[in-house]
């Protein structure tokens, strides 16, 4: 269960790693979302379908990373739970932008409390995310180790891009969503800084920005009050657009200030991309000794990093070395081995969680499902209905 199943997100890849394992492993496993992106619906069934599907004999899988009327299900209903925390961003990077996702991130702390004596095992895809969760009060935690499939960057690049960017210039990469907590005005102010030592440079950002206009618009102004004429924002791409941005990158650049775990400083890594990144929440667990980072954001002093790792292939080899050894030691990791053992563990041992939920919590349930189908055919009539 989780609120929203994206196209190529980390969440999204895990999720999908999961079911492949535990239906390998004989396990009936099926995917219920709130929201899923179209490419993907095939693959799963609507959260309310999971009311009829439950049983206490079932263990639910229950993805935890913002509020949501799914999660809220998840907790009303009589199936064994372990939680899979992928950590919720503050809220108070998106207050500004984006009001929805505030909120959502918001109700996600809040609900979060709620789970401390409902799931039989709360597991972070992070040591930093399980650290979260017993800080929360969580008696029993442990880690499902992120370990990303990155046999996509093995297919070959798009040509077009790669003759577009494979050039002579300087690239400067960054992969991720377009959004608050990654705090893509930094890159912009430090790649505006390395202009004075390269003026033959590009600042490329891969990640969809459609979906926060707000904060796309406010970067997009910053960069024509900077007259920066080489920022490219190149929003959502395929897998091999992907390979194509990273086979043309000379370094890869991250200041984000909030991350549960980051797989693309793991992609950057594989692609051999020197890799410099902010030292905030997972990031350095991430690169697990590997990259370099740095924890003083003033622009000219990152320019300088930049420019030194830039100036200096030795260096950069250095660097790459250490990336390609820390993949190794992810790669080694057994995530089904450990997934599988997780399960066993909790189907054998006593039931810990149990819920406990208003009287009224089913009728309100029935009562919401009817307000969204008129939502949903009758527009009209839904918008005059009184708001209470």
């Amino acid at each position: 269960m989780l609120a929203t199943l994206g196209y190529g997100d980390a969440i999204g890849h895990e999720v999908l790693g999961i079911q492949r394992v535990l239906r390998a492993a004989g396990y009936c496993s099926d995917i219920f979302v709130e929201t899923v992106d179209p490419r993907l619906e095939s693959l799963t069934r609507d959260y309310r379908e999971l009311v009829d599907a439950s049983s206490p004999d079932n263990l639910l899988l229950h993805h935890f990373s913002i509020g949501s009327k799914a999660s809220r299900t998840a907790y009303a209903l009589p199936d064994r739970m372990a939680l899979i925390y992928h950590n919720i961003t503050p809220p108070e990077y998106f207050a500004a932008v984006h009001r929805t996702l505030a909120r959502q991130c918001f109700r996600g702390r809040r609900e979060i409390h709620a789970y401390i004596d409902r799931c039989d095992l709360a597991l972070g895809d992070s040591e930093f995310n399980r650290q979260d969760l017993a800080s929360l009060g969580f008696p029993r935690t442990a880690v499902l180790p992120v370990v990303p499939d990155l046999t996509h960057l093995d297919d070959p690049a798009d040509w077009f891009v790669a003759r577009q960017f494979d050039d002579d210039w300087t690239n400067i990469l960054f992969v991720g969503r377009v959004i608050g907590n990654k705090k893509i005005e930094d890159l912009i102010r430090i790649f505006h800084a390395y202009q004075s030592f390269n003026p033959r440079s590009r600042l490329l950002i891969v990640g969809v920005f459609s979906v926060f206009e707000r904060y796309f618009a406010a970067l997009t102004h910053m960069v024509q009050a900077l007259q920066l004429n080489n920022v490219h924002f190149v929003g959502h791409v395929s897998d091999a657009e992907l390979v194509a941005y990273y086979e043309a990158a000379d370094l890869f650049l991250c200041a984000s200030e909030h991350e549960g775990f980051c797989v693309p400083l793991v992609e950057a890594f594989y692609k051999q991309i020197p890799v410099l990144a902010y030292a905030a929440t997972a990031v350095p667990a991430t690169m697990d000794g590997a990259g370099v980072l740095f924890d003083d954001k003033r622009p000219g002093h990152v320019a300088a990093i930049m420019e030194a790792i830039l100036s200096d292939p030795d260096l950069q080899d250095d660097i790459v070395e250490g990336q390609l050894a820390a993949v190794d030691r992810l790669q080694a990791k057994d995530f089904d081995g450990t997934l599988l053992r997780f399960v066993e563990q909790i189907l054998r041992a006593p039931r810990q969680g149990s819920c406990r939920v208003a009287f009224d919590f089913w009728h309100q349930f029935d009562a919401s499902e009817e307000l969204e189908e008129i939502r949903m055919y009758r527009p009209g009539a839904f918008k005059a209905l009184p708001e209470r």
